[in-house]
């Protein structure tokens, strides 16, 4: 049968998902009264809540006699190593950019491998009804990009499509026909080349992993050569051609529409998801038992963050979550690494510890949420940049492109911020309505923590968007948070007395009733040293009844301390407790007396 496979490339939030579901009601995928949630593609509950694709999924749509697979990608850099390899599968990839924004990091980032292993992307102008919608100026900037990442003439000369995945509709011009989106499906036929397949005994490259109760460790990828049928035996290699496992192919699944149905056979091209190996994972060959070669694999891209994920030591540790031995959080790291190989998980300065590195602050951060839904309770350290050393020795540091759109009025003090965290302004042009875009080339140092800041300074206006760009030699001290903390120097239960008698110190992260123990953190001072306070001291009462005794206090709404935020906030000696109920700050150190000796310690040397 016809057959061809695509791939759908963007920056996050230029309209994937929703172009997705379109295809899939318009192709009679879904039955005319079948109800199906908007952004059918996002399955999972921190996608839906957040609005953002996390996993690649892959989905299958029937046109002109015509099954097309269709992969559904992440828009995030962080969740880059996705991207990398689900290319492999596809012959083909729609980009798409959003007819205001223009070419973002994200695009950038993906265009750049597929074009590097040979795809010729279709380009797709999406959201052509915006008010603030720069169509022309958007093509030549997309062309600008095709060109500076070295196209070959064939890619530059690229087929572009305008239309309105929200609305239903693509065209060859802006202004339609804005009937279906018809004429892109048309288009992938007509330009995307049906799979290579090669000659020879069954093989596939392993894509995406993940675990299933009832089927085990399921594996998806395109079959590059052969067949593959039900209970047909296979063995797993690595890159280097290292048997890894004999095994049995127990169930062999193909993708129509949203489901994944057992098939009877699968031939070279298909897109298929096979169960019934148990420690084969990405990158891994699946194969014929005949065959000595392994599939060549994409490397990939080597993580910048890295965090300590420790056991949750504190006194309400245990409270809250029922998963909370070190055995257990180790158990689930390494099952998260299996499927994520963007992630490197290594053990700890003590047994009760975890290095996790991974891509940046909310691959690490959607991973964390994971788990405290799951019932986990963890404590978990300050972001740290992953260093590296060239061959003479000197240290280098991880560099990020960063992009921001902000008004005009507030462009000066992301100008001054960001210099401050030692970032170097590459670009400064007008992008449309009164808004200037920003780039820089800033260590990752210096945005741990910068987002938040970003926001408060340009009231909640600026756009901020980054991405790897390279290792660079290390570029010195950029300064930390400026104001102390607050500290709890007993247990018990807030009082909303004590907690308004403090408030000229600093604002508060808790409200009256909230627990705390000595060593947490429940508070921001004003000063930068932190100050030990007592917020379970309740009013003196007396048997004299006064004018103005009995005045309603009305206390200032704490800091809501979420989790991203918690995690920029916090510095070298404090931690973050996860549980799956409360995100509180606390002192790596709680006793008071120790903190003191262990700082007298570090100042000594």
């Amino acid at each position: 049968m016809n057959l061809r496979n695509i791939a759908i490339i963007a920056h996050v939030d230029h309209g994937k998902t929703t172009l997705v579901d379109k295809l899939l009601q318009q192709s009679g995928t879904f039955r005319d009264n079948q109800r199906v949630a908007e952004r059918a593609m996002d399955s999972n509950d921190l996608e839906r809540e957040r609005g953002i694709t996390i996993l690649a999924k892959v989905t299958s749509v029937f046109w002109e006699e015509t099954r097309i697979n269709i992969v559904d990608t992440p828009g995030h850099a962080d969740f880059g190593g996705e991207v990398e390899r689900i290319l492999n599968m596809v012959d083909g990839a729609i980009i798409l950019v959003d007819a205001a924004e223009g070419p973002m990091p994200q695009t950038k980032f993906v265009l750049s491998k597929a074009l590097k292993i040979g795809l010729r992307p279709i380009v797709a102008i999406n959201k052509v009804d915006k008010a603030d919608a720069r169509i022309d100026e958007v093509l030549n900037e997309i062309f600008d990009l095709f060109a500076a990442l070295e196209a070959t003439p064939e890619q530059l000369d690229f087929p572009v499509l305008y239309g309105s995945a929200k609305e239903g509709w693509m065209a060859d011009a802006p202004d339609g026909p804005k009937e279906n989106v018809g004429p892109l499906l048309d288009l992938v036929i007509r330009h995307v080349p049906p799979p290579h397949v090669e000659e020879g005994p069954f093989r596939l490259l392993a894509t995406t992993v993940e675990s299933n109760p009832y089927l085990g460790r399921i594996l998806t990828g395109r079959i590059t050569s052969g067949t593959i049928k039900p209970n047909q035996a296979i063995k797993a290699m690595t890159r280097d051609g290292k048997l890894i496992e004999n095994g049995r192919a127990t169930q062999v699944l193909g993708f129509r529409g949203l489901e994944r149905v057992p098939v009877e056979e699968a031939s070279a091209g298909d897109i298929v998801a096979l169960a019934g190996l148990s420690t084969a994972t990405v990158a891994d060959t699946l194969c014929d038992p005949s065959v000595a070669e392994a599939l060549p694999a994409q490397p990939i891209d080597p993580p910048t963050l890295s965090m300590t994920f420790r056991i949750n030591d504190g006194p309400l540790a245990g409270t809250e979550g029922d998963k909370v031995q070190s055995r257990v959080i180790r158990d689930r790291l390494m099952k998260e690494a299996e499927g994520n190989v963007a992630l490197k998980i290594s053990e700890g300065r003590d047994k009760d510890s975890y290095e996790v590195a991974g891509r940046g602050e909310l691959q690490l951060a959607i991973l964390i949420e994971t788990m405290r839904r799951e019932g986990f309770e963890l404590t978990v350290g300050r972001p740290r940049v992953v260093f590296e050393r060239d061959e003479n020795g000197n240290l280098l540091e991880p560099i990020e492109e960063v992009i921001i759109d902000v008004d005009e009025e507030h462009a000066g003090a992301v100008v001054s911020k960001l210099s401050e965290r030692r970032a170097d302004m590459i670009e400064m042009r007008p992008s449309g309505g009164g808004r200037m875009r920003l780039v820089f080339h800033a260590p990752t140092r210096g945005l741990i923590g910068y987002q938040s800041e970003l926001l408060s300074d340009t009231r909640g206006t600026a756009v901020f968007n980054r991405l790897f760009h390279a290792y660079a030699p290390h570029k010195g001290e950029i300064p930390g948070r400026r104001t102390g903390a607050l500290i709890s120097n007993s247990a018990g239960e807030a009082v909303a007395y004590a907690l308004w008698n403090l408030e000229d110190r600093g604002p508060m992260m808790i409200e009256p009733g909230w627990k705390v123990y000595e060593g947490m953190i429940v508070g921001e001072h004003t000063r930068g040293n932190d100050l030990e306070v007592n917020v379970l001291k309740g009013k003196k009462l007396s048997n004299v009844r006064s004018s103005g005794k009995d005045e309603m206090m009305i206390l200032t709404p704490p800091i809501r301390m979420t989790l991203e935020r918690a995690l920029a906030y916090i510095q070298d000696d404090e931690l973050v407790e996860v549980t799956p109920a409360s995100i509180r700050l606390r002192k790596a150190i709680l006793d008071p007396n120790d903190r003191k000796r262990a700082e007298r310690a570090k100042e000594a040397v």
